[in-house]
């Protein structure tokens, strides 16, 4: 089976889920390509190559910012909020787990102890890059 799932809020994905168990042969870019962030996945047989490369010096004007945590051990909770800050439901992420946080606000709760790589978009604008609230009324324990 094929594990990935979309976290969706009036027709505007919130985030994308690609569990541990998500398997596919060769290669599969799961974000869009209006996306900030380029989402793909690679599966090859032992001996393949990719040719040797360099990526080209283009200009790219975008605005917000998208971020993808992978799990590499440990466990923890993610809140999904709408860009108005309203509570939309949670997601429970175990070692091996990737979500791509594409728009709406986002929490994080460890559960277990964890080890999570983050990658964004840059560069990083210190004081203006986020905008903190206060969670609102709902349950997080709908995993």
């Amino acid at each position: 089976m094929n594990y990935t799932e979309e976290i969706i809020h009036n027709n505007k994905v919130i985030a994308l889920i690609i569990y541990k168990t998500y398997k596919q042969e060769g290669v599969k870019f799961l974000s869009p390509k209006e996306y900030l962030l380029q989402l793909g996945y690679m599966k090859h047989p032992e001996g393949y190559q990719v040719a040797p490369h360099t990526h080209n010096a283009i200009q790219r004007n975008t605005i917000g910012t998208q971020e993808l945590f992978f799990v590499q051990s440990g466990e923890i909770r993610i809140d999904f909020y709408s860009q108005e800050h309203f509570f939309l439901e949670s997601r429970k992420l175990s070692a091996g787990d990737i979500v791509l946080l594409v728009s709406g606000g986002h929490g994080l709760q460890v559960i277990k102890e964890a080890v999570i790589f983050e990658v964004k978009n840059g560069p990083y604008v210190d004081g203006a890059d986020k905008g903190r609230f206060e969670a609102s009324e709902g349950k997080h324990d709908t995993c």
